[in-house]
């Protein structure tokens, strides 16, 4: 199988690069070799060390791959747009270093949007020059991934953005060129969203360039939707489960990949809460055993 699985910091509970709860990133490395991953996303930019002298030999050590990279930062606000800008350069030059590949954007949680994560029916929408605007600096970031530094880059939809919903992408998917802009296909989002992941992804697995495998406990999901509950109490409460134990269908994601020759990574992402009581390495460990024993 040409299928590789790596994991991600956020695995960890690093969601933010200044995060003092944060793990270091030499325990992250050493615990992803331990769980046997192959291969590591480098978290937020400045997490990781933005010097190659020093991140690569470190990776070696290892022995794992970069592979890819993740802008979290708030395409919807346009006054963040210097930002998202830095956060994209800065992520572009650590992956290339590396000899990483993807690139991947996210629109980062929206306080006009947290309220109804999960809740399609009820999501505000963006006027029409709120979204060209967004959509532009989507496909903004993307050309620079994809023409300046020769990156594969996907759009991430994310619970609690402004690029959540199924029919904001696909939106977004019919008016941004497909040469710069592919699909990091994240499932659990995807579930999280009320939507099905299969089905997305055999409508467009030609335009899925990289995947993140996350699952969902369908149990809080129902929960926290119901209470209106925002997205990092929701990880606090564990709506992201062991890969397995959830709603996502992992045997049927892997033969939609396999029946379209999908090749490359397939990145681990399992959102945590630092603060609680939890061993991300176990964890770790036991969805690489679960995607063993279904053929990944």
């Amino acid at each position: 199988m040409t299928i590789r699985i790596g994991n991600a910091p956020c695995s960890w509970g690093v969601e933010f690069a200044d995060d003092p709860r944060n793990p270091t990133w030499q325990q992250v490395l050493q615990d992803c070799a331990d769980a046997g991953y192959k291969g590591i996303e480098l978290g937020p930019v400045g997490f990781m060390p933005e010097d190659p002298a020093v991140l690569g030999p470190a990776l070696a050590k290892h022995d794992l791959e970069l592979i890819g990279g993740v802008v979290f930062r708030a395409f919807h606000d346009a006054t963040l747009w210097d930002d998202v800008l830095d956060a994209t350069h800065r992520t572009c030059r650590a992956l290339t270093a590396h000899g990483a590949q993807h690139l991947v954007l996210i629109d980062s949680i929206s306080e006009r949007r947290a309220p109804t994560a999960g809740r399609a029916a009820e999501a505000e929408q963006m006027d029409r020059a709120e979204w060209t605007a967004f959509r532009d600096r989507i496909a903004t970031a993307a050309r620079i991934g994809a023409e300046e530094y020769g990156l594969t880059v996907g759009i991430h939809a994310h619970a609690a953005g402004f690029m959540d919903f199924e029919p904001e992408l696909e939106r977004l998917l019919d008016e941004v060129d497909e040469n710069i802009l592919k699909i990091c296909f994240d499932t659990g989002h995807h579930s999280y969203a009320g939507f099905d992941p299969v089905a997305f992804m055999k409508k467009y697995i030609s335009r899925i360039s990289y995947m993140h495998f996350k699952d969902i406990d369908p149990a809080v999901k129902a929960d926290v939707i119901a209470k209106r509950t925002g997205f990092y109490d929701a990880c606090g409460q564990g709506i992201f489960c062991n890969l397995g134990q959830g709603d996502v269908d992992f045997a049927a994601v892997r033969q939609v990949l396999l029946d379209h020759g999908f090749t490359g990574w397939c990145t681990v992402e399992q959102d945590c809460d630092p603060t609680l009581d939890v061993s991300p390495i176990d964890d770790a460990k036991a969805n690489r055993s679960y995607l063993e024993s279904i053929g990944f």
